[in-house]
């Protein structure tokens, strides 16, 4: 039988990233290598390897079939495109980052839980119970896209330090709870205000109780804004544990490491928060364009805030076989931060042209979009459909890889899947 034990110390096949072998096959012996001849290669970028090429067997964690497990200490999971079809991510499908080390479920009780709201520029600290939360703050539910900053972190090259995310470290579930803004106002803000900050019950990965695992937060005036939320919820049933049960926060188009998991506490800051992860490199990006590989001194590194446009390709799954001269319909999601999605194209030759896809308008503001789109295989062979966003700025996704940063973050470059036309 085969060892259930993962290989965690295994990085995902990234499509943009390979070297050697493939690098130096001709479009002869890479049609060979896919099985199929590969309709529009003489489009194929230089240097990119067909995804079909790239698509290996991943381990998965034992009882979360669907999960692709990524790293056991700290647990991080991501999705399989195709599993995030539903316009609506269901809890199981959602992805999992921690940073230290969940509390335990006997710890993580509702009825006992209790959020402490403090700091330097909070008039009246308070503790509330849960249900003290609930009862004296209106509810809200919205759906909202929550994104690692790290997603798509496996196709940079040379390699950036961190989780080798592929492109599952997304999902847009409904989340419900009360408006962090009614809370801190409850609690009084003070003039000085100028960030929140959040600890959780969380451990860090060495045991010593005297670090924390994360600690970030966001400006104040993202913290007020009314979608931003302390949801005790997820699609109307309390959210599992490893995604933060029985609190966490909800930071709308920003990444999820503002969205702080197992909440027990909140500062209201005089200043810019300091905690865990919110100095040096961790989720920061460079001021300007840096040479890949480069080292950028800390002082030009500023926080991550609004994510880029974005899309996926939810359907068909990568690899599957389709008849050619039928109509194949595909369908995806796409978001963009603090903006909207203006437009979606979809490619089956290797952005050579696009048609727009029909796209849906967000249920809400943090929401993702629905896109859909019919395309034709004219011929037996190797495609690619590959997808691409465009803000309501005008922010385009790029072919393949944006600007390297030393840390990994904020790839957007556009989603593609493998089809064999048959």
């Amino acid at each position: 039988m085969k060892d259930a034990t993962p290989d965690t110390k295994s990085t995902p096949a990234s499509p943009f990233s390979r070297r050697g072998f493939f690098s130096r096959l001709g479009l002869g012996s890479l049609s060979a290598a896919v099985g199929a001849e590969i309709v529009f290669g003489d489009k194929l970028p230089a240097g990119l390897i067909p995804l079909g090429l790239a698509q290996t067997p991943a381990p998965t964690f034992p009882g979360k079939e669907d999960l692709t497990l990524l790293n056991d200490r700290p647990f991080i999971a991501e999705v399989p495109a195709h599993l995030l079809d539903a316009k609506v991510t269901e809890a199981q499908h959602l992805f999992v980052r921690n940073n230290g080390h969940p509390p335990a479920a006997e710890v993580a009780n509702p009825e006992t839980w209790t959020l402490e709201i403090s700091g330097e520029s909070c008039e009246k600290p308070t503790t509330f119970t849960l249900k003290e939360l609930k009862e004296k703050f209106e509810h809200h539910t919205l759906q909202m896209v929550l994104e690692c900053a790290g997603n798509g972190r496996s196709e940079y090259n040379p390699p950036a330090h961190g989780t080798q995310w592929t492109v599952g470290g997304v999902g847009c579930p409904k989340w419900t709870g009360v408006r962090l803004a009614d809370v801190l106002k409850h609690c009084g803000i003070k003039p000085d205000a100028v960030y929140i900050g959040y600890y959780g019950a969380d451990t860090h990965l060495s045991g010593d109780p005297k670090k924390d695992a994360i600690s970030r937060g966001v400006p104040i005036a993202k913290a007020l804004q009314e979608e931003s939320l302390i949801a005790f919820a997820l699609n109307g049933e309390d959210m599992p544990l490893l995604n933060g049960h029985p609190l966490r926060l909800m930071i709308g188009g920003w990444p999820a490491s503002t969205c702080g998991k197992w909440l027990k506490k909140i500062v209201i800051r005089d200043r810019e928060h300091d905690g865990e992860k919110m100095t040096e490199g961790s989720y920061r990006m460079p001021r300007y364009p840096v040479a890949p590989g480069s080292k950028v001194p800390d002082e030009d590194m500023v926080v991550i805030e609004s994510m880029p446009v974005k899309s996926l390709v939810t359907f068909p799954k990568s690899g599957v076989n389709h008849p050619i001269k039928e109509t194949l319909t595909c369908r995806g999601h796409a978001w963009a931060g603090e903006a909207e999605v203006k437009e979606v194209f979809v490619s089956l030759d290797f952005g050579s042209t696009w048609k727009k896809a029909d796209l849906e308008a967000p249920v809400n503001r943090y929401a993702w979009q629905h896109w859909s789109a019919n395309l034709t295989l004219p011929q037996i062979g190797y495609y690619e459909i590959w997808a691409r966003a465009v803000d309501s700025h005008g922010h385009s996704q790029p072919m393949m890889l944006p600007g390297w940063n030393p840390k990994g973050y904020l790839n957007n470059s556009c989603h593609r899947i493998a089809i064999q036309g048959v």
